[in-house]
């Protein structure tokens, strides 16, 4: 049964891969047998993603990519066939957030969250799904503030992160059987990343006695991991689902 998580054979693309979750994904599936495919704005740090990945012996693309730009997002899948030669896997990582008071946002301001979170999410799976063969799958990285709220002023997020919920559900439903790809969704909680290094002093631990049942944030590998499942054939029955990584924080 466990080679049903492998993901030998297979090329994945993961977005926002210059930092944080979107570093521990692309090295995460290429550790389960994947050559991969990295997009972000920062080519810089593209490499650093990229050099971590080969090390696990596997093959890297790197390719400077906007996800809020259609034509960076098909040029990003262009390069991933014409080098690799196919697409299997999306793990709709790129993604922004805000805290600005919703009396005081811009419409400049939530406009940019909702560019990159959910037109990102959107035309990379479209850009994939015209390329993916029967057996593909797409996993949208969402969040539980799609589902919740965390005392911050988070509209543009918030709002952004539950859309791709729905987008994950109608995408599901239009591609399964037609296409034969599956859509999921993951659900982050508090996971360290460059988001949550801009919260004020003590509002983790705050949010970590409050809210989360586990009492501590995520560790990368454990999202990673049901990554890898949702990307993988040990979850060839399920299919536009949203799954919670979030040590209980939709339960409280």
């Amino acid at each position: 049964m466990l080679e049903l998580f492998r993901l030998d054979g297979k090329v994945a693309i993961v977005t926002g891969a210059s930092s944080g979750l979107g570093v521990a994904f692309a090295r995460g599936l290429a550790e389960a047998g994947a050559d991969i495919v990295i997009g972000a704005r920062r080519a810089d740090r593209l490499e650093e993603t990229r050099r971590l990945v080969e090390e696990t012996g596997r093959r890297c693309v790197a390719v400077p990519t906007d996800v809020a730009r259609h034509e960076d997002c098909k040029a990003l899948v262009a390069a991933a066939v014409e080098t690799l030669g196919s697409v299997n896997v999306l793990i709709n990582n790129a993604g922004i957030a805000t805290a600005v008071p919703a009396v005081r946002e811009t419409p400049e301001e939530f406009r940019q969250v909702i560019d990159v979170n959910l037109h990102g999410t959107y035309w990379m799976a479209q850009a994939c799904a015209r390329v993916m063969p029967p057996g593909s799958s797409i996993v949208n990285i969402g969040s539980v503030l799609g589902e919740t709220t965390a005392g911050l002023p988070q509209a543009a997020y918030s709002a952004s992160k539950a859309a791709v919920i729905g987008l994950t559900r109608d995408l599901a439903q239009q591609w399964t059987g037609r296409r034969g790809i599956r859509v999921n969704c993951l659900e982050p909680g508090f996971f360290a990343s460059e988001m949550t290094e801009q919260y004020k002093p003590g509002y983790l631990e705050r949010m970590m006695e409050s809210r989360v049942v586990m009492d501590r944030p995520g560790d990368p590998a454990e999202l990673v991991a049901a990554a890898i499942f949702l990307a993988s054939d040990a979850s060839s029955y399920i299919t536009g689902v949203t799954l919670p990584v979030d040590g209980g924080m939709l339960i409280t």
